[in-house]
């Protein structure tokens, strides 16, 4: 299973950016995604997460703000992240997998891993 992120940059605060996570070798419906990210200095993160029945969960911090969802005919899953702060500056990756995820805010659930987008914002 291949994971390509896209779509992060740089945005003033109150910006927003969307973005986006093409997989290959295993179709959406099969399988569990989540969005996590890294900080410089600080440990990864989970954001958001939606398995493949469509469940969303996400953490306290962009509810609100951020949306996961997917297109299945694309085989892409997209983070849409509205009203961003400087705090949300990050490397953002996808992850996935096809098991069931019992901890799915731990990165260690999660067999395959994107290359990561840069999302900077400025205040």
């Amino acid at each position: 299973v291949l994971l390509v992120e896209s779509g992060g940059g740089l945005v003033q605060a109150g910006g927003s950016l969307r973005l986006s996570c093409v997989v290959s070798g295993i179709t959406l419906d099969e399988y569990n995604i989540a969005w996590f990210r890294q900080a410089p200095g600080k440990e990864r993160e989970f954001v958001a997460y939606r398995s493949w029945s469509g469940t969303t969960y996400y953490t306290n911090s962009v509810k609100g703000r951020f949306t996961i969802s997917r297109d299945n005919a694309k085989n892409t899953v997209y983070l849409q992240m509205n009203s961003l702060k400087p705090e949300d500056t990050a490397v953002y990756y996808c992850a996935g997998d096809p098991n069931y995820n019992s901890d799915f805010m731990n990165p260690a659930d999660f067999g395959s891993w994107g290359q990561g987008t840069q999302v900077t914002v400025s205040s």
